[in-house]
């Protein structure tokens, strides 16, 4: 066995064994690194756009919680507004309704006290026809005019 030829041959071997790697193994592998990196990349990008539209989307439900905020308080101060509105119209139909039925008792009370009166005129007038009318059937005598004024006093 001569060494060169060894030699030849192995370094022929190799160069055929790379020719072919290179030309049927080579590519394949290849491109299969390149669609791993291609997915790898989309990958990283579809990452990045779903944070980014993560983000934006949490911006907008800021948006929409702000507003939302607002209006409901812009509800509420409403509500409180017309409660208030609510409050000070019934206040002031009571008040109303309160002088109302104040005036009708202080009438009332007027009538009644009237007719009270009245009727005591009417008691004292009967009364003192009736004391005059006794004085005049009995004779003219001072105890019995003090005894008949006696019982009017009692009487009233």
């Amino acid at each position: 066995m001569n060494l060169n030829a060894t030699l030849f041959f192995q370094t022929l071997v190799f160069f055929v064994l790379a020719w072919f790697t290179m030309k049927f193994v080579w590519p394949p592998l290849i491109k299969a690194i390149e669609e791993r990196r291609q997915k790898i990349a989309d990958g990283l990008a579809a990452a990045d756009k779903g944070k980014a539209d993560l983000a934006q989307s949490q911006a907008r439900i800021s948006l929409i919680e702000a507003d939302a905020k607002q209006q409901t308080h812009a509800r509420l101060q409403d509500a409180e507004k017309h409660a208030a509105s609510i409050v000070d119209a019934a206040r002031g139909e009571a008040e109303t309704e309160r002088s109302r039925i104040i005036a009708q008792a202080q009438q009332d009370a007027e009538r009644e006290v009237q007719r009270v009166r009245d009727s005591l005129r009417d008691e004292v007038a009967a009364l003192a026809v009736k004391g005059a009318e006794q004085i005049l059937k009995r004779e003219v005598n001072p105890q019995t005019h003090a005894e008949l004024l006696n019982q009017l006093k009692a009487q009233l």
